[in-house]
């Protein structure tokens, strides 16, 4: 099968997209036959403010409806599939939004909200984020936020979150999580990248594994090609498996200097917590639109149709089968 039409046919669901949301980033997704996406709409914010982007996505589905539509199950993703529309999966980097309160998490899943990163580099009421100079683990606020999202379906992601607070979560989960973007250790060190015990110990437990492709975490950094990418993602299933990896890109698209700086620092406005250098994405990869150009080189690559449908989206929809139901 060629390139273009295996990319027509597959389910191609990205972990992550971060980008600043606007009809010309629905545009280029749908232009990149982008069935779905994570797409965050909380970071650094409270419960206000994470009401208000809640709010913005309304107004972002009526303006848009040609191009997007809002997806709570799989089955919603897979009809927005065969009506030529992407499917926005509302996502948080962070549970600044709940503050202190367990019972907003089933309030914010009602929402549309089902896709939760426990804690986004630094410390909050649940646990401690992988900048952090001390990790003190998941707390019994955590351990109960935990239990809760299990309950009403909200799929926990550990991507930014310490190790130790992520094997806690991953041991008291009832349900599989994920790093929903992350790259290994053992191809570039840094507090972002999973070592090869964190990736293997979350498969173990049924969990998955997003790969992603900011360049900063790769190994050639600002020099990576779709070619780094690939080896990234190959280094992944040598110790998850086929079966628990797939792809989460951390698209930026669109974004100002402003935002980097924004996220980069400690709950938005403290102490830098990296420097993350010029932002590009992989040569192959610069734009939204460009996705069919990771399907082709995977096909270069070698590999199987099987294994290139089930990376570019089937394993992720069995992970949120499980967790999500429908």
């Amino acid at each position: 099968m060629d390139a273009a039409r295996l990319h027509a046919e597959s389910i191609v669901f990205d972990g992550l997209v971060v980008s600043k949301w606007s009809r010309p980033v629905f545009e280029a997704m749908r232009a990149g036959g982008l069935t779905a996406a994570n797409c965050t709409c909380s970071i650094w914010e409270n419960f206000r403010e994470s009401m208000d982007h809640l709010a913005a996505w309304q107004r972002h589905f009526a303006e848009n409806a040609d191009l997007i539509r809002p997806a709570r199950t799989v089955a919603e993703i897979k009809q927005a599939k065969r009506d030529g529309k992407v499917a926005i999966c509302l996502g948080w980097q962070n549970t600044s939004g709940i503050e202190d309160r367990l019972e907003y998490l089933a309030l914010f899943k009602a929402l549309g909200v089902g896709i939760m990163q426990l804690t986004y580099n630094t410390q909050n009421f649940i646990g401690t984020g992988c900048y952090e100079s001390r990790d003190s683990g998941l707390s019994d606020f955590g351990r109960d936020a935990v239990a809760e999202m299990n309950r009403v379906g909200i799929l926990i992601d550990l991507s930014h979150v310490g190790p130790k607070t992520s094997e806690e979560a991953i041991r008291a989960s009832k349900k599989p999580v994920c790093y929903s973007h992350c790259l290994p250790a053992g191809l570039k060190a840094h507090p972002r990248n999973k070592s090869d015990a964190q990736l293997k110990f979350i498969a173990e437990h049924h969990g998955f594994v997003g790969v992603t492709m900011f360049c900063p975490f790769l190994k050639r950094g600002t020099e990576a090609a779709l070619d780094d990418y690939l080896e990234a993602i190959e280094f992944v299933i040598r110790i998850a498996g086929e079966d628990r990896v797939g792809i989460g890109t951390d698209f930026t698209q669109g974004h100002d200097r402003a935002f980097f700086e924004w996220i980069s620092r400690d709950k938005g406005n403290g102490r830098r917590l990296v420097d993350l250098g010029e932002i590009v994405n992989p040569v192959g990869m610069r734009e939204l639109k460009d996705y069919p150009n990771l399907t082709a080189a995977m096909l270069k690559a070698g590999w199987p149709e099987k294994r290139i449908r089930n990376l570019l989206g089937l394993n992720w929809l069995r992970l949120l089968g499980e967790v999500w139901g429908g």
